[in-house]
């Protein structure tokens, strides 16, 4: 046989070998239940999914982002306090939802949280996040490493510039805090903290600082928190009629960061497992507690294919008879094996939970039932108006 022939014949059988085991990790996540135009649910219990295999677990839902709208919402409408994912959508009529961002107890919001252009959780450690954007032809989402921050501008464009050191979150002693109508009716402060409310457009400082705690937190304002009696000399021109600013930055790590002022909505989650295509292997800038990446839990997972199709992901754990949870490579190798090119774990352990159409669907972990988290993501069909009013 011709040399020419051989070296071709070998090249083809090269391209083979190299193409054969990629094509060989897709899987088939079988017939889908159709829920609603745009929508399809999967159930998934191959054991080969986890490396070493076993019992596994995994309900997904495939949206197509031109029907659907993909919005974020607080358990009770507000910061304080907890909801199940079942409770949170069937008040806003959803056709299915799944748990969010990681919290704290008392419900506050432990990464970048923004609902409808407003930040209500900032994030000083970059962590994974995903932004939902909407357009004329659909849902879009865009996913980053990512930290968010308010700054206050006193008086004038070149007056004196503050940082906010917490949005929406318990007040800390010598630290300013800013209470957005999302919190709650007022601050749930405490006496013994100075607290401004801001109110009007341009917005303006609406008279004196109060001692007393608790101030009502006017529905087209703010208050500002101040954890201490004796004002510090940045805050001491915040007098009635003083005009003032506040600037919300977006500073992400993967890519540009300006695109982030677009999204209505920023749900931050820990551990970015893709974005446009490329494997995030190296988790250290978010900073994770020892083991939360090496040890199997109860995962959820958001991520997008190459036309935008959203994954809705539940990875049922900690129940050796049904499902042991995954690490975050498996997750990773799973969103990979769905063809996902950006990926983002989100909150999961006992808040890991899928509803769809009146019934959670994936088994949660607690043995109480679903646990009440401090928000989900909402699916609505985009012909019924998208979930807003």
């Amino acid at each position: 046989m011709p040399r020419g022939i051989l070296r071709t014949l070998a090249a083809v059988c090269a391209a083979v070998l190299l193409v054969a085991p990629a094509a060989a990790q897709r899987f088939d996540p079988g017939v889908p239940q159709d829920i609603a135009p745009g929508v399809a649910l999967y159930h998934v219990t191959d054991q080969t999914l986890l490396d070493p295999a076993g019992p596994v677990s995994i309900w997904l839902l495939k949206l197509d982002a031109s029907r659907v709208r993909l919005r974020s919402s607080l358990a009770n409408d507000e910061v304080l306090g907890t909801e199940t994912v079942a409770a949170i959508a069937e008040r806003h009529h959803a056709l299915a939802a799944i748990n969010a961002g990681f919290f704290l107890p008392n419900g506050d919001p432990a990464g970048a949280l923004t609902l409808d252009g407003q930040l209500i959780s900032d994030a000083a450690r970059p962590r994974g996040a995903v932004g939902i954007q909407d357009s004329a032809s659909g849902t879009s989402l865009i996913f980053a490493r990512l930290r968010a921050s308010i700054a206050l501008q006193i008086g004038s464009r070149t007056g004196t510039r503050v940082p906010i050191d917490g949005v929406d979150t318990t007040r800390i002693r010598g630290k300013l805090m800013l209470f957005t109508p999302a919190y709650h009716r007022d601050t749930d402060t405490a006496a013994g903290g100075r607290e401004w409310v801001i109110d009007g457009r341009p917005l303006r400082v609406k008279g004196a600082s109060r001692l007393t705690g608790k101030t009502v937190i006017p529905s087209g304002g703010y208050v500002l928190s101040y954890g201490g009696t004796t004002t510090p000399k940045s805050l001491r021109p915040l007098r009635a009629g003083t005009p003032v600013m506040l600037t919300t930055t977006y500073q992400a790590v993967d890519g540009p960061s300006d695109v982030w002022q677009q999204a209505r909505d920023i749900v931050g989650g820990a551990g970015l497992l893709l974005r446009d295509g490329r494997a995030i292997d190296d988790w250290t800038i978010e900073k994770f507690a020892k083991g939360f990446a090496e040890t199997r839990h109860p995962r959820t997972m958001i991520g997008t294919m190459s036309d935008g199709t959203i994954w809705l992901v539940t990875v049922d754990g900690r129940q050796p008879q049904l499902s042991a949870g995954m690490t975050l490579v498996e997750l990773r190798a799973l969103a990979s094996r769905l063809d996902l090119v950006n990926a983002l774990n989100l909150d999961g352990g006992g808040s890991t939970t899928m509803w769809v159409k009146g019934e959670v669907r994936n088994s949660p972990s607690d043995v109480t039932g679903p646990r009440k988290v401090s928000d989900a993501l909402l699916v609505f069909s985009a012909e019924n108006g998208g979930g807003r009013p």
